[in-house]
């Protein structure tokens, strides 16, 4: 903690918990179990670790991994993020106004004076963040990536927004793919490969970079030697030389601009039969890591464009 901030740790809580309280206490004092008139101000939401007390309409909530796009879809003021979701292009304008922080920046969290906070389960300081705000954790993986919106939405209170979304998100995935297959034929493989300090990934079908696209909702064909290495984990570390065993006929390369891309100008690379074909799509990868909604969208349009040429 900063030598500059002279009081206690656990006294700027109490302070932080005792302002948020006075400011959202009803003008007229009569709030009782949650409850402003008839319309409540708290719901319980049924979390992983059993029920939290959150804002029936949370005004000021912090994303601490992974959620920022499903808040922001879900039209939620968010005052801060991690730093992945701050350096994620598609989010930039969304989140302008939002601080980067992070699980171990406590007092800049206050600062911000949250009404709720979210993030993984492998976070620090839940207990301390707990003291500041309603605290809601969820496990990566636990749930699957549409599921996982559906909780968020009900943790905010935008339950049937979620459930519209995912409904529609489904079917217009899906169309997509039947008509990726007719173009390209059922039996052609795709894979997802990243290069991410300095080294390089192939990816199974739930660890975001449109996978869960790919292979869940389009029913496209991982190529065998992803499927065994990679399928369980979610992802395998390879090395180039072996990289033409998982290039598929079709690749969607999520490369990283600062990551060593030198791979790309070795014969083995350029002897893929997919590099030959032209069939090799690059996109950021910092816009691409992630399967919250609005990554979700925004990876859908580009397979969209890419291999239908839409």
């Amino acid at each position: 903690m900063k030598t500059r901030f002279l009081i206690p740790f656990t006294l700027l809580i109490v302070l932080a918990i005792s302002a948020c309280s006075n400011a959202n206490a009803p003008a007229d004092n009569n709030s009782t179990a949650g409850q402003s008139g008839n319309k409540p101000t708290t719901i319980t939401y049924q979390s992983e670790n059993g029920p939290v007390e959150v804002p029936a309409d949370p005004q000021r909530v912090v994303v601490l991994s992974s959620y920022a796009g499903d808040m922001l879809a879900l039209n939620i003021n968010v005052v801060g993020v991690d730093s992945w979701s701050k350096m994620n292009p598609n989010f930039e304008s969304k989140l302008q106004g939002a601080q980067e922080v992070s699980d171990e920046n406590l007092e800049k969290i206050i600062e911000l004076k949250p009404d709720l906070i979210i993030g993984l389960s492998n976070i620090k300081n839940i207990s301390k963040l707990q003291q500041i705000a309603p605290t809601v954790t969820f496990t990566y993986g636990k749930l699957d990536y549409l599921t996982q919106h559906l909780e968020l939405g009900k943790l905010v209170n935008k339950q049937k927004d979620a459930e519209d979304w995912i409904k529609d998100f489904k079917q217009r995935a899906q169309k997509a793919g039947e008509e990726i297959k007719a173009k390209i034929g059922g039996d052609s493989t795709i894979s997802v490969i990243e290069n991410f300090d300095k080294q390089l990934y192939v990816f199974g079908d739930n660890w975001g970079r449109g996978t869960e696209i790919l292979y869940q909702e389009m029913k496209l064909k991982m190529p065998e030697k992803v499927k065994e290495m990679a399928l369980k984990d979610g992802y395998y570390a390879l090395s180039q030389e072996v990289l033409p065993e998982y290039a598929g006929d079709y690749v969607i390369f999520s490369k990283n601009p600062e990551a060593d891309s030198s791979f790309q100008q070795t014969d083995v690379y350029k002897n893929i039969a997919a590099v030959k074909n032209n069939h090799v799509y690059e996109v950021n990868a910092k816009a691409f890591y992630f399967n919250d909604r609005l990554s979700l969208e925004y990876q859908l349009d580009f397979f969209i464009k890419t291999l239908l040429g839409k």
